[in-house]
């Protein structure tokens, strides 16, 4: 059940190196590719890094957390840097061609998302993309533990040296979040064996009847 497996990750603080099957990764990959995200447009891609030089200048760059280069994949969630027409043109072209058919009223929903993204500033947009990565990175997070791959989601990093280091400004990327994947090292993570602590339900949730 998935609150067994929500209840069994953490985020984890010290890896033991192990590759996980490409296999299992590509399917907490897709987890994220097949994630919501506000009028379908999935305005991010997901980064994976294997290569062991990058993953060592990344873990530089992320307050030299070990999980960043002893990892097996390190996923990198980075959003578009703003919504253009030729981007959100490209969504819906990709769902006529998929249908095979095209609709009046999605035709009017593309040209309005046009004429209110685009004249937003560029910020504006990055965030609001941004907002969407998180969705598909959290589905990841799901989708890895119940593959009971761990992982660690990750903010703490600098952001404009991880887009030099992996040029993404030149896709017309920004990273948002990193998730690295691996398995767990049960003698040298501190945090493998400490009682998971949520605020109480009553606390969390509240009822409007």
């Amino acid at each position: 059940m998935i609150i067994d497996i929500l209840n069994w990750r953490y985020a984890t603080k010290k890896m033991n190196k192990e590759t996980v099957p490409s296999d299992t990764v590509d399917r907490i990959i897709e987890a994220a590719r097949l994630a919501p995200t506000s009028s379908g447009l999935q305005p991010f891609e997901v980064i994976v890094v294997t290569n062991q030089e990058l993953k060592d200048r990344i873990r530089a760059i992320s307050w030299n957390q070990s999980v960043v280069s002893d990892c097996s994949h390190l996923l990198v969630f980075a959003a578009w840097d703003n919504y253009t027409a030729d981007r959100i043109n490209a969504a819906f072209d990709l769902v006529n061609e998929i249908r095979g058919f095209k609709n009046e009223g999605f035709e009017a929903y593309r040209q309005m998302l046009i004429n209110l993204y685009t004249p937003r500033d560029p910020q504006v947009n990055f965030e609001h993309a941004a907002r969407q990565a998180y969705i598909g990175f959290a589905t990841s997070i799901v989708a890895a533990a119940e593959e009971k791959v761990d992982c660690t989601p990750m903010e703490g990093f600098e952001v404009d040296a991880l887009d030099e280091i992996l040029e993404l400004r030149k896709m017309g990327l920004r990273s948002v979040l990193m998730l690295p994947l691996g398995y767990r090292d049960e003698e040298g993570d501190w945090n493998v064996n400490l009682v998971k602590v949520r605020r109480a339900k009553e606390d969390f949730v509240r009822w409007f009847k």
